[in-house]
């Protein structure tokens, strides 16, 4: 095999290396059907067990009750910026977002754009998105409340959710999705790109909440609605068959493999810790989100100078640590270390970080 390289990408992402095996073991005869999983029907058993058995795996992992339903829709959760507002929103009543940087940004933009009435009730623009606000207002006025759970460019997380006094609560969990335990009751609505945490691009969950299906328009267009993917499992149109798969491949090593949220939380602590650790006690390096504010997911971090960040990136990637540089609107550097990127990937990183500022400091 190929050598592979530690992947720090932002999305699309690391895979679990088991999963990745499991796929090329069945890539041209899936269970014994004699055809690729890219083959078969969507409407088959055997691809209704895959989409059956994902849609359980959430369900357990996360300890939801039966009042919430789990879709897969196409279009990533750029699209959902748009559907939320179509499929919530209240005559008369506000929709209240929190921005914490880019991604919140956009559904603020997606939700103005329908002409609807939007608040920024929290915000920490004022210092370049580098933290979380400590306090959201909350209206309970309002048709529900929108934060964005992890930021991946700027590298900041909530770590405890705000308290939406019972109005409804939605999230943006794209870059931080099943890598923690939290509680999903207080929300109406979480959804996630899978490329990030989940499997491949080209397919997003969306955990809903039964009781906000009765706030869809009719008049939406059939693939716009909550209602059409509620009504038909997911299934009114052919779905992302593989993305789904590849996605009950690694809810499958989630649960059985690492045991679960609470097991895959300490993992991800353990990675954080080290590399924080590393870039605090060198004085080489300089994080860039403020230390309460710090992403699990997301380490972004800056070198002395734009030329050494540009040698620290090169040297990196000919050592095989790929997908270090920030996203292009920020700069700086950037080492996602999602579900699937491994303790040894995060020390083998720390190596060079100490190897690197003892030859350049």
């Amino acid at each position: 095999m190929t050598q592979r390289i530690y992947n720090f990408n932002a999305g699309p992402a690391a895979l679990p290396l088991p999963v990745l095996e499991e796929i090329k073991q069945e890539m041209l005869d899936f269970a014994g059907t004699g055809m690729s999983i890219l083959e078969i029907s969507h409407r088959s058993k055997p691809f209704e067990n895959v989409l059956n058995d994902s849609i359980a795996r959430v369900k357990r992992l996360l300890g939801l009750s039966e009042d919430y339903q789990v879709l897969f829709i196409q279009g990533g959760a750029s699209l959902q910026f748009s559907m939320i507002p179509m499929n919530l929103a209240i005559a008369g009543k506000p929709l209240d977002y929190v921005d914490t940087g880019t991604w919140s940004t956009k559904a603020i933009k997606e939700a103005r754009l329908l002409g609807k009435d939007v608040r920024v009730v929290a915000s920490s623009q004022d210092k370049e998105f580098t933290y979380i606000p400590s306090e959201v207002p909350v209206d309970g006025k309002a048709a529900y409340l929108h934060i964005t759970s992890n930021n991946t460019i700027r590298g900041t997380q909530w770590r405890a959710f705000p308290d939406a006094a019972g109005l409804p609560l939605i999230s943006d969990m794209s870059s931080d999705f099943l890598s923690r335990r939290f509680d999903p009751n207080p929300f109406a609505l979480i959804y996630a790109g899978a490329q990030k945490n989940l499997g491949p691009a080209g397919v997003s969950i969306v955990i809903l909440r039964k009781d906000m299906l009765a706030r869809v328009p009719k008049e939406l267009p059939s693939m716009l609605r909550y209602t059409t993917y509620a009504e038909n499992n997911s299934l009114y149109n052919t779905p992302p068959c593989f993305a789904i798969y590849v996605c009950d491949l690694v809810l499958k090593w989630l649960e059985e493999t690492i045991g679960g949220l609470e097991q895959m939380e300490k993992i991800n602590d353990q990675k954080a810790e080290t590399l924080y650790g590393c870039i605090d006690s060198l004085g080489f390096f300089r994080g860039t989100a403020r230390a309460d504010s710090r992403s699990r997911m997301n380490v972004t971090f800056r070198l002395p100078t734009p030329e050494l960040e540009s040698k620290f990136l090169a040297e990196a990637g000919a050592a095989g640590l790929g997908g270090l540089k920030g996203h292009r609107s920020v700069g700086g550097c950037r080492a996602s270390i999602y579900n699937a990127t491994t303790m040894e990937a995060v020390r083998a990183l720390v190596e060079f970080m100490k190897d690197f500022a003892s030859k350049n400091g």
